[in-house]
């Protein structure tokens, strides 16, 4: 982390502002702003062009963090936390009160991992609080795999950019939201269905 500092230092200042910074995830560069902020994931939401319907992302740091936004694990989430955090599984858990309309969907869930890339688990310590972590690019664009990639996208409308290099995944983290005694997968990402499958057993994952 020592060649970041200064541009790490200036990206916690500015989650902390309320503004929204462009961070390497473990996937894809994210957009960050402080989830508990609801004006900064506002901004998030207008950067990104989302649909109201497509609530965003969020990443924490552990347990504890995970407590502040989420009301409820069940037992197929434990499972799956277990085997696959930190790591590019974002589970659609039942969210807590008060959080961003933008980041809760029509069932009351939000979408929460912990990142297993460096650089986001430090601004995640720093800053203490839940980060957004929807990809860095306006929807309908190939997510931004690259710092420059980021840049061209949100030309003067965000500030801080930390580069983690190239970053090779090539669909995002897998999403799946706990249902009951299922887990539906919503999107199948970097951890395949046939993973999930294999801890939680076949019949559960739809």
């Amino acid at each position: 982390m020592k060649d970041k500092k200064p541009e790490f230092d200036a990206a916690v200042a500015a989650l902390n502002r309320g503004e929204v910074i462009v961070f390497p995830t473990e996937t894809l560069y994210g957009l960050g702003a402080d989830a508990l902020n609801a004006a900064a994931v506002e901004r998030v939401f207008h950067l990104k062009g989302r649909d109201a319907a497509n609530p965003i992302s969020v990443v924490v740091a552990d347990r504890a963090m995970l407590c502040t936004i989420v009301g409820d694990v069940p037992r197929l989430a434990e499972q799956l936390i277990a085997e696959f955090w930190p790591g590019p599984l974002t589970l659609v858990l039942p969210a807590k009160k008060d959080l961003s309309k933008h980041l809760v969907n029509a069932r009351g869930g939000v979408g929460v991992r912990i990142s297993s890339a460096p650089i986001a688990a430090e601004l995640l310590r720093e800053l203490g609080k839940p980060i957004t972590a929807t990809s860095a690019n306006p929807s309908g664009k190939n997510p931004a795999r690259r710092i420059d990639e980021a840049k061209r996208y949100f030309p003067g409308e965000i500030t801080v950019f930390i580069d983690g290099g190239e970053l090779h995944s090539n669909v995002g983290s897998t999403v799946a939201e706990i249902s009951g005694d299922k887990v539906r997968v919503i999107r199948e990402g970097e951890i395949t269905k046939a993973a999930l499958e294999q801890v939680i057993g076949k019949e559960k994952v739809v």
